[in-house]
């Protein structure tokens, strides 16, 4: 501003002088070095301030601190953090521990006398062992079995030595034999060698420690018809009750050998026996059966081609 005559001097403005709202922006010089001191009841330093610098908080957000009493240690706790609000929220309701916790699941299934699975019990590679030398046992309930089920592949188990490098594996028949039966054991084994029931040399033949007992197998008829089921035995017995035909069933596969004797006694009244096609008697001619009440014909039979062929042997007559 230009003006007449001299230039008044400055005049200092006491803070009594300044109105509310008289002093704007524009009326401070950008240069103006105006002490942080002088705002009052300011006691924040200029670098304090200037943390606030980039902050976009609104007031709501910034409010979500009122009350905070941690400490910028207790802070720095979180520093790297990268869990989700999610995440974080599993542990909502966690009153002790997680680690308490767990243990103290563990001690359940420690304490649990009747524990059932949820799901398949994987091994992963493990093995199920005992100490102390206790017994491993399986105690299927009532008429419960234990059942080695097959995959891609029959069930098999498999008895191995004390050093685990030889074994002896024990293997259903596969589903193409369309085999179900039961193998039972024996009641009680002989005095000598006991434990020895049946043996195999290097060719794999087998022997039996003093000899073979084998229990007969009686046969019945029904409808003047009686079936000789060569998995049953091979030895049978058959008192006859009326004219009967007979069927062979279940012989060895074609290249092995069934064989088996069949005792037939009279009735009171002379029966006749009609044989399967497929024996072949001496000179084509089947036996004439003893016709005295109670007397006793044993018959063998032999076959080495799935029973396509059964070889007959009269072995005695009138034997009673």
């Amino acid at each position: 501003m230009a003006y007449i005559g001299n230039q008044p001097a400055p005049v200092n403005v006491g803070s009594d002088s300044i109105t509310d709202g008289s002093i704007v922006n524009a009326d401070i010089n950008s240069s103006a070095a105006i002490a942080i001191s002088k705002l009052d009841g300011v006691t924040a330093t200029n670098t304090e301030l200037n943390i606030l610098d980039g902050v976009t908080s609104t007031t709501a957000e910034l409010n979500i601190l009122d009350g905070v009493t941690a400490t910028a240690t207790e802070l720095n706790l979180l520093d790297g953090v990268t869990a989700t609000t999610a995440e974080l929220n599993y542990v909502d309701g966690v009153t002790s521990a997680i680690q308490t916790q767990l243990n103290a699941k563990i001690g359940d299934v420690v304490s649990d006398t009747t524990p059932q699975l949820g799901g398949n019990l994987d091994m992963n590679g493990q093995d199920i062992v005992t100490t102390s030398n206790a017994n491993l046992e399986l105690a299927p309930n009532g008429t419960g079995k234990v059942v080695v089920k097959g995959n891609d592949n029959s069930g098999k188990i498999v008895l191995n030595c004390e050093n685990n490098s030889h074994g002896v594996t024990l293997a259903s028949p596969p589903h193409s034999a369309s085999a179900t039966y039961e193998v039972a054991l024996p009641n009680s084994l002989g005095l000598t060698n006991a434990s020895a029931v049946v043996t195999s040399d290097a060719n794999g033949v087998v022997s039996f420690d003093n000899g073979t007992i084998e229990e007969s197998t009686a046969v019945t008829s029904s409808s003047n018809a009686a079936t000789i089921n060569l998995r049953d035995g091979n030895v049978f017995t058959h008192t006859l009750t009326e004219n009967v035909t007979y069927t062979f069933s279940n012989p060895a596969a074609n290249g092995r050998a069934s064989a088996f004797i069949l005792k037939v006694t009279q009735d009171s009244t002379a029966r006749t026996i009609t044989w399967p096609g497929s024996v072949d008697w001496a000179s084509a001619t089947a036996p004439t059966l003893t016709t005295t009440s109670g007397g006793v014909d044993v018959f063998a039979f032999l076959t080495v081609d799935g029973g396509t062929t059964y070889y007959g042997f009269t072995l005695g007559q009138a034997m009673g």
